[in-house]
């Protein structure tokens, strides 16, 4: 996925080598690390559906608000209204309630669920170094070397285990295509492209929604019911992302 992205990218490569020239030995191991973080982000919370739901997953990984809110604050001063944060809390409560039905004391699942929650940490710490890198950098060099350097940790993960690189079906090149262009370029691009002109909290507060998109799509392709709980859950979800944006600070 990350390697199809950066073979998409590479027509535009020539119009930013100047600014790619321009980056100071710093700014090349901060891209590193947070390219590092996004392939770790990817690794474990693909490995996590493997031993829990798909609406456990993506639930604890909606944790990921609360970290960067307070990487946030830490890191650049970032701070929010009363109402913001309770907004923030509340949409974060409502999706991870949105998959607390599938929560399980199995060994097995409790693993996918740990699994989560460190992606959720990766991608936290993903976030954090791209804001202070966007404020220098434009969104194509960024991204474009983020996804790389994602994309090779990812490359020497599976060579290491042995895992084939080539030998798929054409479905599964499609799928792989699709995952390339719409949550990477359509999705990751551009919340990179984001980060400098808004709060990273603010762009992180969109993976709230990933627990509601991702329940009804299991819903339809792989069977997952959606119950009652679920259903107020989303509504919870819901009023906090309200509460968040209508109250937030200009």
């Amino acid at each position: 996925r990350l390697l199809i992205t950066v073979v998409l990218l590479l027509p535009f490569l020539p119009r930013y080598l100047k600014e790619f020239t321009a980056l100071s030995k710093k700014d090349w191991l901060i891209i590193s690390a947070s390219g590092a973080a996004l392939g770790l982000h990817f690794l474990l919370w693909m490995a996590s559906l493997s031993y829990t739901s798909v609406s456990s997953s993506t639930a604890l990984l909606t944790l990921e608000p609360i970290l960067v809110m307070i990487g946030s604050y830490y890191m650049f001063g970032e701070r929010q209204s009363k109402a913001g944060a309770l907004g923030v809390v509340l949409a974060v409560i409502g999706a991870a309630a949105v998959g607390f039905h599938d929560f399980s004391l199995s060994a097995k699942a409790l693993f996918g669920d740990v699994l989560s929650m460190l992606s959720a940490v990766a991608v936290a710490l993903h976030m954090l170094l791209g804001k202070s890198l966007r404020a220098r950098m434009s969104a194509f060099p960024y991204s474009f070397s983020v996804f790389a350097a994602a994309g090779a940790v990812l490359l020497v993960y599976n060579v290491a285990l042995g895992n084939t690189l080539f030998d798929y079906p054409a479905r599964e090149w499609s799928i792989f295509m699709l995952l390339a262009v719409v949550p990477t370029v359509l999705g990751h691009y551009l919340f990179n492209w984001l980060l400098r002109y808004m709060k990273t909290i603010s762009i992180s507060m969109a993976v709230v929604g990933e627990p509601v998109g991702a329940t009804i799509l299991a819903w339809f392709l792989l069977g997952e019911r959606i119950g009652l709980q679920q259903l107020l859950a989303c509504l919870i979800l819901l009023i906090g992302t309200w509460l968040f944006i209508a109250k937030r600070e200009r």
